[in-house]
């Protein structure tokens, strides 16, 4: 496919622009809407920063077939999680002000919380474009878990987690399995979708691949070590380094 399906052009180069203009307008789109929720107070903030870090990355795979295949279109792709690092970077160092975002990413409204996973979580994203691409079940599986995956585990975590881990007692039997469940049926939804345009065959070994990946996340993320370094970073290396083995 020269270039994705909307923007059919003579010139490959053309249409990745054109798709690296929707993607970039859709994300931020996207972005400022949970702004907005944020500033208005329309979600509790822990809430209204889950949803951002769910739908975010998963709303921005959804604009992977619009570019060309090869490496033209997944560097193409990256610029827009490109471009979210710098934002971050500028306000997480206190270069930049921008209230609605550190109050729609941050954990406790403090800027330089932008430094660690709202970071480590565009670094994924933008790693994923380019290392692995659309035809990779690897990028599936990383983007899958640490979107849907972790963000699920909160959500439900904190609302039916009131049976604990006996080796963490900061994490939920409920919020473990949510993770566990969401990141798995995601990545078989993508799976499905991405073989709609033929990037990825879709087969039972992949769904068990897809199992097993989607359950050592589970597991890294429910141990202690996620909290102090982190669950935005522990998840993709584990998904990366599972699916490695598994796909």
């Amino acid at each position: 496919m020269a270039a994705g399906p909307i923007f059919l052009t003579e010139s490959p180069f053309a249409g990745d622009l054109c798709a690296l203009t929707f993607s970039t307008c859709f994300a931020l789109s996207l972005l400022r809407g949970f702004e907005e929720t944020a500033k208005r107070g329309v979600f509790d903030q822990k809430l209204n920063r889950k949803l951002v870090h769910i739908t975010i990355g998963l709303a921005f795979i959804l604009c992977w077939p619009l570019f060309s295949s090869g490496s033209q279109g997944a560097f193409m792709a990256a610029i827009v999680p490109g471009v979210n690092i710098v934002k971050v970077l500028l306000i997480g160092n206190g270069i930049l002000k921008d209230e609605a975002t550190v109050k729609s990413m941050s954990r406790f409204g403090d800027y330089r919380e932008l430094l660690t996973g709202p970071l480590y979580y565009a670094c994924t994203i933008m790693l994923c474009c380019t290392v692995y691409w659309r035809t990779s079940p690897i990028a599936i599986a990383a983007i899958c878990n640490l979107c849907a995956g972790d963000g699920f585990a909160d959500i439900i975590g904190r609302r039916f987690g009131k049976k604990k881990l006996p080796y963490n007692k900061d994490k939920s039997f409920a919020g473990t399995i949510a993770m566990a469940l969401a990141g798995f049926i995601a990545s078989i939804g993508y799976m499905y979708y991405f073989s709609i345009f033929g990037f990825i065959e879709k087969s039972l070994k992949l769904v068990v691949g897809f199992l097993v990946v989607s359950l050592a996340s589970a597991l890294v993320e429910s141990h202690p070590i996620s909290t102090t370094l982190d669950d935005n970073l522990t998840v993709p290396l584990t998904s990366v380094l599972v699916g490695t083995f598994v796909f």
